[in-house]
């Protein structure tokens, strides 16, 4: 189950960060679920449930906001390589992102190649087009309404896949 917390930040914080492409949830999420030490399989329950979330507001905002969902669908792609990496184990990568406190997109490039090999071509699907969505979608704001949705069937069956391999 998630929960929404308010937290305010001074607005420089706000403006400088998204001047750096700094996503300031995302780094929120990352930091604290670092500092909580939580189990891989508790750790691995969060990033689905990003995912689900994720893909709900995404959904939810193709129609009125392109930008804000195009941001959305490729968070929830993100927490569900997350999530399978972690359900997977792969331990090459998650000792590099337990090193540095934090996910980088080397790191889940990695991920979505080591992905593919075990799950199949749906990963690299996904990632393919959330990546475009977080590229043309949400940083340029190229993308209509109906150039979002086109994008939202392979993230869908991507964390409907980490839902039925992670829930073993």
């Amino acid at each position: 189950m998630l929960v929404s917390v308010v937290i305010e930040v001074p607005e420089f914080i706000v403006s400088r960060a998204a001047e750096l492409g700094i996503d300031i949830e995302r780094e929120f999420l990352e930091y604290i679920i670092n500092r909580l030490c939580l189990d891989p399989k508790m750790e691995m329950k969060i990033h689905l449930d990003l995912a689900r979330k994720f893909l709900d507001e995404g959904k939810r905002l193709a129609d009125k906001d392109p930008i804000q969902a195009s941001e959305k669908l490729y968070k929830a792609t993100e927490e569900a390589i997350k999530a399978l990496a972690i359900c997977l184990n792969l331990s090459e990568v998650l000792s590099k992102v337990n090193t540095k406190g934090r996910w980088t997109i080397t790191d889940l490039e990695t991920a979505v190649r080591v992905l593919k090999r075990s799950i199949g071509k749906i990963v690299m699907n996904a990632w393919d087009h959330a990546w475009y969505l977080h590229v043309m979608g949400f940083h340029e704001a190229k993308l209509d309404r109906e150039g979002v949705k086109e994008r939202i069937e392979p993230i869908e069956d991507l964390i409907r896949k980490a839902l039925e391999t992670c829930s073993m």
